[in-house]
């Protein structure tokens, strides 16, 4: 149990992290977890403000959309809000949502089961049978103005049919790119050499989002309507009173509903919607990744009403991860813009979830040594939502005869230097970062990412033709590009030149955070880099820092402390802060520092071993060292405790064996938030 002040500090937390990868979902079409990951935060969020009640505010994200429009069109307010819904994970969660329906509601309930279709949602309003304005859902309340790129899905009639027509309709639906459109896409793109579109959801999302209709008209984009805007108005000259009557009005106007769709007379009738469609999941070519149980009658839906954020009268069923077997062709490793060298394996290619997985990374070598993954394997896959796939293990019993452990190189695969690993870290690393193509290569994308600089136009093709002509080795170098040379780049032309020069420009003022982000700083994520920018307020007073006073910063442990402390202790790096600060990018905010306070587990050394059900390794060791401990990979007598998942191996025996203390995951997490 932990305290109000400790509830508020993770709320806090907890929040912050929900609005970045709300901002990734919904504005940019890259998130960086998975579906999974993403509802965990949000339960958690759950259940301590239901524990704390004072800590809910009205712009939590529990309390209100997550989604939020773009700059890049115009506003649209809808008539009425395009809510989100609440998730049940289990027939637990399912069967207590209908026993609070029936205590809410007047009469036997009706429902009605849908797929839950992994798209876009989007509102379409008809005025006299017209198609006239189409937009994203946005924030609930305030959307994107996308009628010009809706307009061109040939499911989307430009006129409405049939007799009655009512004189305002306002329609929802989800916008979906198929998944055999998707499979196709991609094998053109990797025919050109281009990079892979993630997945069905965020190929819609861009698609819908692109600023030329023609390019979104040959996606090949789809819809299905799920209802409408204003439950029960006028339709055809009459006025619904359930659901599956505006479905079917729907239909005779023209308008695509899926024939999925079923009425469910009872909770029985309901599971057995979902167990079937759990298991015919991949007989339709759209994704899904769920269903949507609604009550039918409106007159219930009146009484049971609404909180900010999602109807009670309506719940989302989401299925668990899946999982394929395939086999593995190669495993092989890729220098990142940190010198982190990862291994990854290339697989045949499976469908899981929906999707064609052809690679998934092995994280370092202990993992695959943990694993036990070897080349010719044949392996279980799993995807954990929509992001990254995973090898759970393989399947020995179909283990070639005379297979052999796959050797981890002892070189960069691209500059042939030989790997260094600092004391216990898991990642082999390429200490030539100055002359490592993949590393430099890698750095300056991602400098020019979202999530760092955002400069427009500076994509991997650009980059490359920049190092290749030894223009740019490091990312001072991009503030001293010209019109004259960059126009007479392959590809470029005076316009472009323009364009990348613009967006250069406009990035010299971005916030002391993104640019700590794009210094590409081992361990300095956006979180870190956001906490230490709020402390030092500049690069002067973070550089200055000794590691003490690094390591009193709240959230920033003794592994991040010692790895910003050894960053600006190298010659090398201050003298490309310097030239970063000739170039005129900003280098101060505005910003109070914060005082410092004592971290939960502040001075603990801490050992995980086995798997964690809410954490990947790699995500469990950064929320000790987030909390202040220091995270090593072998027990010893200086070992504070033993984190043991499922499976925990030797680690756990020697662990015994010297009396440390074992704790299980949900101690973990207990002694993380406890204050």
């Amino acid at each position: 149990m932990f305290s109000p002040e400790a509830a508020r500090l993770r709320v806090a937390e907890l929040r912050a992290a929900i609005a970045e990868h709300d901002r990734r979902y919904y504005q940019l079409d890259r998130p960086s977890i998975s579906d999974a990951e993403y509802d965990e935060l949000m339960r958690e969020l759950r259940a301590i403000e239901a524990r704390f009640p004072a800590v809910v505010t009205a712009d939590s994200p529990t309390q209100r959309v997550g989604g939020a429009a773009t700059a890049l069109f115009a506003p649209v307010a809808h008539a009425a809000p395009m809510l989100s819904l609440d998730n049940a994970f289990s027939r637990e969660d399912l069967i207590a949502w209908a026993g609070k329906l029936e205590r809410g509601a007047v009469g036997a309930i009706d429902y009605v089961c849908e797929l839950k279709i992994d798209g876009l949602a989007i509102s379409l309003v008809f005025e006299h049978g017209a198609f006239v304005r189409g937009a994203t859902r946005g924030d609930g309340r305030v959307g994107e103005d996308v009628t010009a790129n809706l307009a061109t899905i040939a499911d989307i009639p430009a006129r409405l049919r049939g007799p009655g027509v009512p004189p305002l309709l306002e329609v929802r639906g989800e916008v979906y790119l198929p998944i055999s459109t998707f499979e196709r896409l991609n094998r053109e793109l990797a025919a050109r050499g281009g990079k892979p579109l993630v997945n069905p959801r965020n190929a819609a999302a861009g698609s819908l989002r692109q600023k030329d209709a023609a390019v979104t008209a040959g996606r090949g984009l789809r819809l299905w309507c799920y209802g409408v805007g204003a439950p029960g108005e006028a339709t055809a000259g009459q006025r619904a009173t359930r659901h599956s009557e505006d479905l079917a009005r729907l239909r005779a106007l023209g308008l695509p509903v899926n024939p999925t769709i079923e009425a469910a007379a009872s909770l029985a009738e309901v599971v057995a919607f979902v167990d079937k469609w759990h298991r015919q999941r991949h007989q339709v070519d759209y994704p899904i990744d769920g269903i949507v149980i609604k009550v039918d009658r409106y007159d219930q839906r009146r009484e049971l009403g609404a909180t900010s954020r999602a109807p009670r009268w309506a719940i989302a069923y989401k299925y668990p991860p899946e999982e394929k077997t395939t086999r593995v062709l190669r495993i092989a490793v890729n220098t990142g813009r940190t010198g982190r060298v990862t291994p990854y394996v290339e697989l045949e290619p499976v469908v899981v979830g929906g999707v064609t997985v052809s690679s998934a990374t092995l994280h370092n070598e202990s993992e695959i040594r943990r694993k036990d993954v070897r080349e010719d394997d044949t392996v279980i896959v799993r995807r954990a939502g929509d992001v990254i796939p995973e090898v759970v293990g393989p399947v020995l019993e179909k283990r070639p005869p005379g297979s052999r452990p796959w050797p981890f190189p002892r070189e960069c695969p691209d500059c042939r230097a030989m790997l260094v690993r600092k004391g216990d870290e898991a990642d082999w690393r390429c200490p030539n970062k100055k002359d490592c193509p993949a590393q430099g290569a890698r750095w300056l994308f991602h400098f020019g990412s979202p999530d760092a600089m955002d400069i427009e136009h500076l994509g991997e093709q650009t980059i490359t033709l920049l190092m290749e002509r030894g223009w740019v080795t490091d990312p001072s170098d991009l503030y001293r590009l010209d019109e004259q040379s960059l126009a007479a780049l392959p590809g470029f032309g005076e316009r472009s030149a323009r364009n990348l020069l613009a967006a250069l420009a406009a990035s010299k003022d971005r916030p002391l955070a993104r640019l700590l982000v794009g210094l590409s700083i081992h361990r300095v994520g956006t979180h870190v880099a956001q906490l230490l920018a709020r402390r030092f307020a500049s690069i002067a007073a973070l550089a200055a820092a000794s590691l003490e006073e690094l390591e009193t910063v709240e959230g920033v442990g003794p592994e991040i402390a010692g790895a910003v402390h050894e960053w600006f202790r190298a010659s090398e790096n201050l003298e490309l802060v310097e030239r970063l600060g000739q170039a005129g990018l900003r280098m101060r905010d505005e910003t109070p520092a914060t005082s410092p306070s004592i971290l939960p587990l502040q001075g603990r050394i801490v050992v995980i071993t086995g798997t964690l059900a809410g954490f990947g390794r790699d995500e469990a060791a950064a929320a000790a060292e987030s909390a202040g401990a220091r995270v090593t990979s072998s027990v010893s007598k200086k070992t504070s405790f033993l984190v043991a998942g499922a499976e925990p191996g030797s680690k756990l025996s020697k662990a015994q064996s010297l009396g440390i203390e074992v704790i299980d995951e949900a101690e973990f997490v207990h002694r993380l938030r406890r204050s």
